[in-house]
């Protein structure tokens, strides 16, 4: 990451200054990225036991910004990046929106279906997409103790196929994410409630490209609000995690 803020430091001196309309930008982010932090302590006290009901749509947002969204985005694609042009950045953060939006819908789709034939419950799927957040978040919180590795590397210029593998996929489309959607779909008791969880989607996913095209520069200006942020949330999606695996074993045992 200190390669990539040198870099993106170096690109910022020969730009043009005045730029206000970047820090606006930043701002208005940072504001989102704190309103979902709160909202998302209030949705780990989601509901105990009993049958599942339709989620109702601001917890909808709530998860799918977190499991899905942009702050886990940022330093893989300026990393990934790091030796692309503007315009191959570019590239590449649009053909990552669009491999991970029809990933997603395909993986909704086909979900609903296997769901129904092999007659997986909701909590099951509730409860392994909650195993998968634990250990991931775990793992994320558990790196930021390591000392970073001090080897030099070459920045190269990646291809266009770094939008598919890693930005993409694990980056952006994540299991308990995929898991997530499948079940506010399951939920949704009609097509207008599932037109707005693919809405919410589409939208994360718009929000997501937004972000990596800004990446480098918020990068620059934001690097330690996005680590304390990213800390905040990483401790947030274990006890999250945790809640949705105690809470839908409940369910599957009564």
């Amino acid at each position: 990451m200190s390669h990539a803020r040198e870099s993106i430091q170096e690109n910022n001196r020969c730009a043009p200054p005045g730029r206000i309309w970047h820090r606006v930008v930043f701002g208005a982010v940072g504001i989102v990225f704190l309103f979902q932090g709160s909202t998302l302590l209030a949705a780990v006290g989601t509901p105990g036991p009993g049958p599942m009901k339709a989620i109702p749509i601001v917890q909808v947002i709530t998860f799918l910004f977190l499991m899905l969204g942009p702050i886990k985005i940022i330093a893989p694609f300026v990393k990934v990046t790091e030796g692309a042009d503007i315009r191959l950045a570019r590239r590449i953060a649009f053909r990552a929106v669009f491999f991970s939006s029809a990933a997603l819908l395909l993986a909704a789709v086909g979900g609903q279906s296997y769901l129904a034939t092999y007659s997986i419950p909701l909590p099951v799927l509730a409860i392994a997409g909650g195993i998968i957040l634990f250990l991931i978040a775990l793992q994320v919180i558990l790196q930021q103790f390591t000392a970073p590795l001090q080897n030099e590397r070459t920045v190269t210029v990646p291809s266009l196929n770094v939008a598919i593998t890693p930005i993409a996929f694990p980056t952006i489309v994540t299991p308990h994410g995929t898991a997530a959607l499948i079940i506010f779909l399951a939920l949704s008791p009609d097509i207008q409630d599932k037109i707005a969880v693919v809405a919410v989607l589409l939208g994360i996913m718009l929000l997501n490209m937004i972000v990596m095209l800004l990446a480098r520069h918020i990068v620059q200006f934001m690097g330690v609000f996005l680590q304390m942020l990213g800390a905040i949330l990483g401790i947030i999606q274990v006890a999250l995690g945790l809640q949705i695996v105690l809470v839908n074993l409940k369910r599957v045992w009564m």
